[in-house]
């Protein structure tokens, strides 16, 4: 049980990092959260501080989720949780929780897309591989990254169903899934009002 905990803590200060904060500090001598849409996150990094860095930021993010999955696990068993699996989507959802609510900014982190993202790349990469299909073609036809991260992480749980569910803990599996949408869902609240009422800022693709 200790294991689990001190695994489950580590993952949560893996996610904390708040690497857009970071970013903006150092390239640039601001606080990101006071610029933009004032979201810890790549996407708010790639239009305030440049695109090369918003990359870099969501690479790094992703990094976070893949880290608490792939790492944190290998060195956290728990007699408590037989399946690998699932101590690995445990771990990555601490990872998650700490990118949204990071303790480094009082608790008030970013909307967790790529930590998710390396979450489920980690564990399910070919559910990933579809719902990530599904978020470049949302965005390129609308240029809406958060309608994309909404659609692309909201559909994750039928491409789970279509190639894990006859793996044993396929019902674990699909709960986590759902949580994690909800997690998606709650952050991007703000960004759902200005779908809505057509005043979310759309991304520019450039040659």
């Amino acid at each position: 049980m200790l294991s689990l905990l001190l695994g489950s803590f580590l993952a949560y200060l893996i996610g904390s990092i708040p690497t857009a904060y970071i970013v903006g500090r150092l390239v640039k001598k601001i606080d990101i959260r006071d610029f933009g849409s004032g979201n810890v996150g790549a996407t708010n990094v790639f239009r305030v501080v440049g695109k090369k860095w918003g990359i870099f930021v969501m690479v790094i993010d992703m990094m976070k989720g893949i880290a608490a999955v792939l790492i944190i696990s290998q060195f956290f068993s728990s007699h408590f949780i037989e399946s690998k699996q699932v101590a690995q989507l445990l771990y990555g959802v601490c990872a998650i929780m700490g990118h949204n609510w990071t303790v480094f900014l009082n608790f008030k982190g970013g909307k967790g897309v790529a930590t998710t993202a390396g979450v489920i790349m980690s564990v399910f990469p070919l559910s990933f591989c579809c719902s990530f299909c599904v978020f470049v073609v949302v965005v390129f036809f609308t240029k809406y990254i958060s309608l994309g991260s909404l659609i692309g992480t909201g559909i994750f749980p039928l491409f789970l169903w279509l190639f894990y569910r006859e793996v044993e803990g396929y019902n674990i599996f699909l709960m986590f899934s759902i949580v994690l949408v909800v997690f998606i869902v709650v952050r991007h609240r703000s960004n759902i009002k200005r779908l809505l009422c057509c005043t979310e800022t759309k991304i520019r693709f450039k040659k």
